[in-house]
């Protein structure tokens, strides 16, 4: 009991002097590197809701409603694989470099895309 005991006062000891394994996140801001993925952006004015992305998406996480002008994303089911980022025609997405925050429910970003007018494009 005792050797046990001096094994743990002396983790505890070193504990205390050392500089933490971990940052203070919200004080602190995370410092990311190169090649972190982290989730799916999209420049709205960029896109012209093609829907490639959305095929290319082995996890059916982007979906893409012309008609409607809306591009949807559900972030809990992104696997930031960015196969839709290399499949857009227009590089209107990209992979920034955070993460979406931790959420008790499931999180859909949706987007209004701003597509030109048929008749301001013809004049």
């Amino acid at each position: 009991m005792g050797l046990a005991s001096f094994k743990m006062a002396k983790t505890v000891l070193k504990s205390l002097f050392k500089k933490p394994a971990t940052a203070m996140y919200p004080a602190v801001p995370r410092e990311w590197t190169e090649r972190t993925r982290g989730h799916v952006s999209i420049i709205e004015e960029n896109c012209i809701l093609c829907g490639i992305c959305a095929r290319k998406c082995p996890t059916n996480a982007i979906s893409v409603d012309r008609k409607g002008k809306i591009w949807t994303i559900n972030r809990m089911s992104c696997i930031q694989c960015e196969s839709c980022v290399e499949a857009c025609p227009k590089k209107c997405l990209a992979m920034a470099p955070s993460y979406t925050p931790p959420n008790v429910e499931k999180v859909t970003d949706v987007f209004e895309i701003p597509l030109p007018d048929k008749e301001k494009t013809e004049a």
